[in-house]
């Protein structure tokens, strides 16, 4: 008989229960950043079905190595009519695998990984694309990605005085407001109508609204002052193409899983090419290109698998730590 094979399960509410902080994941990611731009990250490209109109289901490996030595694979779910169902718009799984022997360690909800290390490498492109001196920020849509955006922000730029919001409902700015509040305590938020009151002045603008396969793209560049920060963590949902190739500076998370999706899927239309990417952020993070902290600066953040692996394995050996989670066999 083979010998037996025990996995810890961590649902949902293990997870969220680890204490991980965002300073933390942070530095993770940033790691993950720079191992990407070192040449040390296996990240295949993202493969995927949709079952339904403006959904999919992804499955993202990698495997990060030098020290730290890390695999795993994330199946993430997008479904939008969620929402009227009462059910998470974002669901999946995430398992670590490991990287010696190929065995399964752990098995996690993603739900919590995948909202933290995204609003993370927001994070760090902050930190390395935006101005230290960045007092007020917008968010256009106000889930959950939003709030963990905000978190992460705050990390960053702790003279944070103005908050923006932009919601689908007019209710939503207040719920946003009473969720977020204590994660900048010397702010104002101000709940806006339309998107251009919302961005215009702004020093970070933060687009988080559903991904669809027919993006309305309703921010639009005049819009922006000369020297900010915008960020799409949403595809191409909320810009227009113009914020983007109007900028002094565009980045991306990584390079090649841009302009896979922009050559060979619906997103990204119009959107700059090879020639006008300054750098993704994993050379950014290896110092193998320049930080730009002047001008219109401009990022694309698709999210990237190597560090769902890193969040995951954070989550795993504190789990350990504190005994948290349940053991099963395979």
């Amino acid at each position: 008989m083979p010998p037996s094979i025990n996995v810890l399960w961590l649902s949902r509410a293990d997870v969220e229960s680890l204490g991980v902080t965002m300073r933390e994941l942070m530095d993770e990611i940033e790691d993950g950043f720079a191992a990407l731009g070192g040449g040390e990250v296996q990240l295949p490209a993202k493969i995927g079905v949709h079952p339904r109109p403006d959904s999919f289901v992804h499955a993202m490996p990698a495997y990060v190595g030098g020290d730290m030595d890390a695999c795993g694979v994330k199946c993430v779910c997008g479904f939008p009519d969620n929402n009227r169902r009462g059910l998470p718009t974002l669901s999946g799984v995430f398992t670590l695998l490991d990287a010696d022997n190929g065995l399964v360690r752990t098995v996690m909800d993603a739900s919590w990984l995948t909202a933290w290390r995204t609003g993370a490498a927001t994070g760090i492109c902050a930190k390395h694309l935006g101005s230290p001196e960045t007092k007020s920020v917008a968010l256009i849509g106000l889930g959950v990605q939003a709030r963990v955006q905000l978190r992460a922000l705050a990390e960053v730029f702790p003279g944070i005085d103005e908050v923006r919001t932009l919601g689908h409902k007019p209710e939503h700015g207040p719920h946003f407001e009473a969720d977020t509040a204590q994660l900048v305590p010397n702010a104002r938020f101000v709940h806006c109508a339309n998107a251009e009151q919302a961005v215009s002045g702004a020093d970070v603008i933060v687009t988080c609204t559903p991904l669809t396969t027919s993006p309305q793209r309703f921010i639009r560049a005049e819009w922006l002052k000369k020297d900010s920060l915008a960020i799409a963590v949403d595809y191409d949902a909320a810009f227009e193409a113009g914020v983007m190739s109007s900028a002094d500076c565009l980045v991306v998370d990584e390079t090649g899983q841009y302009l896979r999706a922009r050559e060979s899927g619906p997103y990204f239309r119009g959107y700059p090419g090879a020639d006008k990417i300054h750098a993704d952020m994993g050379q950014i993070c290896a110092g193998a290109k320049k930080t730009v902290r002047e001008g219109r600066r401009a990022a694309v953040l698709m999210g990237v698998a190597v560090h769902d692996v890193l969040a995951g394995r954070l989550a795993y050996e504190r789990a350990l730590e504190l005994h948290i989670g349940t053991w099963v066999e395979l």
